[in-house]
């Protein structure tokens, strides 16, 4: 009896020691990301905040070599650009996931699209620019806002379709059973029970994807290009703050380098923004 309860102890303190190896291993890894972390943003606050003032919003970019200038342009491009992508990315993303989850879910259908959008998540967003870029740009013959929002729309449709599949597989199946035996149709279910119940997380994964395109460059290389002038067609080149920051940051002037990091501290404060503004909202819709 002595010998198995030595027995124990000697297992129990092993598990212990292992507990306790994991736990410094995993604070560890902690601490260092957070250094890594805390490092970035404190380079781009210190660099980013001495950019900003009110010419960056009213001026536009500046001619090489010139001093003062803003980014009105690259600011408004690049959220007339997310905006056209969040209205085309959005219904198409929680339609397909709807229907992923609600009718086809183990259908031929519903695993070619499950593997394509695996496929599409993985891809590197500048092979999507090069597809976008020889289906459209090469067809039309001059880079636009259009082909920079489908190659923006391509990399965002994704990441929504797979949060909107998994927050939908989430919502109890007793709340559709009981919708069922009010006599709801199928449809009416889906849109109106499981769609809702479900609005929060399908939320969550817009905010990801629009956080993702924010600062995508590599896309909009080889579509909408850049215009260092204030234009709002959409079907020219058009000034964005990705490709601003990639061209001005490895600049010789000092006033543009400035300029990409005011740029970067933008993008920045915007995706904090939206991430913490939707938390708050719908964290009171579920509440209420």
């Amino acid at each position: 009896m002595s010998q198995i309860v030595n027995i124990d102890q000697a297992v129990f303190a092993k598990r212990k020691r292992t507990n306790k190896i994991g736990l410094i291993l995993s604070s560890f890894a902690m601490v260092l990301g957070m250094v890594f972390l805390i490092w970035i943003l404190s380079v781009l606050f210190i660099k980013g905040f001495s950019a900003i003032n009110l010419n960056m919003f009213t001026q536009s970019t500046p001619a090489p070599g010139t001093e003062g200038g803003g980014l009105a342009n690259a600011i408004v491009g690049s959220l007339m650009l997310i905006v056209s992508c969040t209205l085309i990315s959005t219904p198409v993303g929680v339609l397909a996931g709807l229907y992923l989850s609600e009718y086809g879910d183990r259908s031929r259908i519903a695993g070619v699209t499950r593997f394509v959008t695996d496929i599409m998540l993985s891809a590197p967003s500048i092979v999507i620019g090069l597809f976008v870029y020889a289906l459209f740009v090469a067809q039309v013959k001059h880079f636009s806002g259009w082909a920079g929002t489908i190659a923006l729309a391509l990399i965002a449709v994704p990441v929504v379709v797979r949060t909107t599949e998994n927050m939908l597989r989430l919502v109890p199946g007793s709340l559709r059973e009981a919708a069922y035996a009010l006599g709801a149709p199928k449809w009416k279910v889906a849109f109106m029970i499981t769609l809702r119940a479900a609005q929060s997380g399908i939320m969550t994964g817009i905010l990801l994807a629009l956080a993702r395109i924010s600062g995508e460059t590599a896309p909009l290389l080889f579509t909408a290009l850049n215009n260092q002038f204030f234009s709002t067609n959409m079907n020219a080149p058009m000034a964005n703050l990705p490709v601003t920051i990639f061209q001005f940051a490895m600049s010789p002037y000092d006033n543009w380098v400035s300029l990409a990091w005011g740029a970067s501290l933008l993008i920045t404060f915007a995706v904090l923004g939206l991430n913490i503004l939707a938390r708050v909202v719908f964290r009171e819709k579920v509440q209420a």
